[in-house]
């Protein structure tokens, strides 16, 4: 099968598929990227790297902007497709991510292709991510520009022949009217790497917590309060001096990866440290960790912090619940798909940093009572989002959709109707 994968960075969500589909010399495996990363070989994919030819312009209504930079990616993606059609490949399948514009126009390069979009998520300005801070209110024009963020997701969910969510809570926020065109595989999770092991000591090149037998974890891309970041500090304050010998581990990078940055330009964790008093001598920030540590951070985690505002879920959630942590997590939507009170993890209010703080000290005071709920944690984790069952199924529909072998549900035809009344023409107030 010859497959062309379209992502703005390389591999993100196409990391095992790609490497699947490469390992197959019957393949021919095409990866058009805009951030290559060099560092990311895999064996039977082809890299070519798209630039677009400029960004959108500081003249062009912020509005649209979005769009415009969309569009911008598409035609860069649509002059290597034609690079690539007269070098004789036409691929059988295109999989693209849907929303920063790459798959925009190919229905039009390729148009006997089947077109696979991976829908992560859709933009609502009520009722989910954007409006979930009381202390954050939309304005008019934050309305109107989350609106059109829509703009090229919703070409693509017209545009293509098969999508797919990695949740239902995800799927949940597109259009219903295209819902039966999306198929709900989560990326999986390689359970065999992301293994609990027992009483794990901390040790990183630059911090040696091998003594310390209390470490509560927090990971994230980024330090933001889509994630909880602010909160999370704050119940530290609490934590910190009730458990004396408690030190904290964070994982992430210092900047906004979602969200709005503070408008004077300071990042989020230096305002916190800055707002909140501490010991922060037992805060320890490791910023952006390659697998291997990050992995060794979670396996030694005593308790593990994860908040989200109603948004995409984390794959480091269901990483943390793989190697056995035992989860504190915000009660919210794309949580509660996951985890269930006291069954296999512990659900807090996303704003309010004293209940984090209490829950946190509820599994640092019971570790025998919480090794049950750390063990059905990483239960869920093999039974609903093992790579190891998700990857075939995800493997089985990308084929499906090349050989048009899945379709929308025929639905039903509408009961016939008796013949019509005749209408009155013009209006009738009642």
């Amino acid at each position: 099968m010859r497959i062309l994968f379209l992502h703005p960075n390389f591999p993100a969500q196409f990391r095992h598929l790609a490497t699947s589909f490469g390992s197959d010399p019957k393949n021919q495996v095409v990866f058009a990227t805009k951030n290559e990363r060099p560092e990311w070989v895999i064996p039977g994919v082809q890299k070519i790297v798209y630039t677009p030819s400029r960004e959108a312009r500081p003249e062009t209504h912020h509005y649209v902007r979005t769009l415009e930079n969309a569009v911008l990616q598409g035609q860069a993606v649509f002059r290597i497709a034609e690079k690539l059609k007269s070098m004789g490949f036409f691929p059988d399948i295109i999989y693209g991510h849907s929303g920063w514009g790459p798959t925009l126009f190919m229905k039009d390069a390729f148009p006997k292709t089947k077109l696979m979009c991976f829908f992560e998520w859709f933009y609502h300005s009520r009722g989910s991510d954007a409006d979930f801070d009381p202390a954050d209110p939309l304005t008019v024009d934050d309305l109107c520009r989350i609106r059109l963020k829509n703009a090229p997701i919703c070409h693509d969910l017209y545009a293509c022949d098969w999508g797919l969510s990695p949740t239902e809570w995800q799927k949940s926020q597109f259009p219903p009217e295209f819902h039966d065109k999306i198929s709900v595989i989560h990326d999986g999770v390689d359970t065999d790497y992301f293994q609990p092991v027992p009483d794990a000591k901390l040790v990183l090149p630059e911090l040696d917590l091998s003594g310390v037998d209390e470490i509560v974890t927090y990971v994230s891309r980024g330090m933001e309060p889509y994630r909880g970041f602010p909160q999370f500090i704050e119940s530290l304050a609490y934590l910190l001096e009730r458990r004396p010998n408690c030190h904290v581990v964070a994982v992430g990078s210092e900047r906004v990866c979602y969200g709005k940055s503070l408008p004077d330009g300071k990042s989020y964790k230096a305002y916190m440290q800055e707002k909140v008093k501490l010991d922060w001598s037992r805060v320890h920030f490791v910023g952006s960790l390659p697998y291997g540590l990050y992995l060794k951070v979670i396996q030694a985690s005593s308790a593990h912090i994860y908040l989200t505002r109603p948004f995409v879920l984390s794959w480091s959630m269901i990483e943390s619940m793989s190697v056995g942590c035992a989860i504190v997590a915000s009660d919210t939507p794309p949580v509660r798909e996951v985890i269930r009170d006291g069954e296999n993890g512990l659900l807090v209010d996303f704003f309010s940093p004293k209940q984090i703080a209490d829950r946190v000290c509820e599994v640092l005071d019971h570790p025998t009572r919480m090794a049950d709920l750390r063990d059905r944690a990483r239960e869920t984790v093999l039974e609903r989002y093992a790579l190891a069952k998700l990857l075939p199924r995800h493997l089985q529909l990308v084929r499906d959709v090349a050989n048009g072998q899945v379709s929308p549900p025929v639905k039903s035809k509408p009961p016939a109707k008796g013949k019509k009344k005749k209408q009155n023409k013009g209006f009738a107030l009642k």
